[in-house]
């Protein structure tokens, strides 16, 4: 049993915060988690516990950072999609310690995870709507006539429902008495040969990644600095086509490739 003291150390933090079962996620936790933001959150978890805030409070903070993300593409050229990667990382940031926080005091809640989940899905929801209006040359004239936020809107229905078709797989367990599904690898591989083929070719290039809040607004950020040195919205525009047809690729494929695999089984 790891001691709880009210001031512990940031190995402590560590060690309770980010059991082998947070970190050995396949699925739920993000790269950024893995590669930078799990060796940078116990220092942060660390302050936060000093203090009276919960757990569900810093999932608020979370929920903020992202709607902030979204809105600031809103801010044409590079200022408002430098601001975004950046409020993009801290959303992620306090998604880590939200986590922590719940472990260290034993706090852990459905209405935490549901919050978790609002976070996502509002974040995830706004960024294309608000790229659709960047696109547009928002706040210049003329942005209302043009079909790019129409596109923004569709593209924030893909992703949504993408997201929706794995909480879906929980809900059809739960509604049947079935055991939680194991956050591993293995359990969503397809059982069909062919779309097991195209998982692995898709490997080469993961284009169904880029519709998490972090890849979102990382590319948002490289189309506008490529509009710097061309001039205009060509390659924001590019972008929201690109992504609304990978997007109805991806919507295809997870749906396919859930109904192969054992997740609901």
């Amino acid at each position: 049993m790891i001691e709880r003291p009210t001031r512990p150390t940031v190995a402590q933090v560590r060690a309770v915060g980010q059991p082998p079962s947070v970190r050995g996620r396949a699925n739920s936790e993000h790269w950024v988690a893995d590669v930078y933001l799990r060796a940078i959150s116990p220092y942060l978890t660390r302050v936060l516990l000093r203090t009276a805030i919960s757990a569900n409070q810093v999932t608020w903070l979370m929920i903020a950072s992202g709607v902030s993300a979204a809105l600031t593409l809103l801010i044409p050229g590079l200022p408002g999609a430098v601001l975004a990667v950046l409020l993009g990382q801290l959303q992620m940031l306090w998604d880590c310690c939200d986590g922590e926080v719940a472990r260290w005091r034993q706090t852990s809640s459905p209405k935490g995870v549901f919050l978790d989940r609002v976070g996502h899905y509002t974040t995830e929801g706004l960024i294309p709507i608000a790229l659709g209006l960047r696109a547009a040359g928002f706040p210049n004239p003329g942005w209302q006539g043009s079909i790019w936020p129409l596109l923004g809107a569709l593209l924030a229905v893909l992703i949504l429902y993408n997201k929706a078709l794995n909480d879906m797989v929980h809900v059809s367990r739960a509604y049947n008495n079935m055991p939680r599904l194991e956050d591993k690898a293995t359990v969503g591989i397809p059982q069909s040969s062919g779309l097991r083929s195209l998982r692995s070719m898709v490997r080469f290039f993961p284009f169904q990644r880029a519709y998490h809040s972090v890849e979102l607004t990382i590319l948002v950020l490289l189309a506008a600095i490529v509009d710097v040195f061309v001039g205009g919205l060509g390659a924001t525009r590019v972008l929201v086509v690109a992504l609304v047809v990978l997007g109805v690729v991806t919507v295809i494929g997870h749906l396919l490739s859930i109904l192969s695999s054992s997740k609901l089984k």
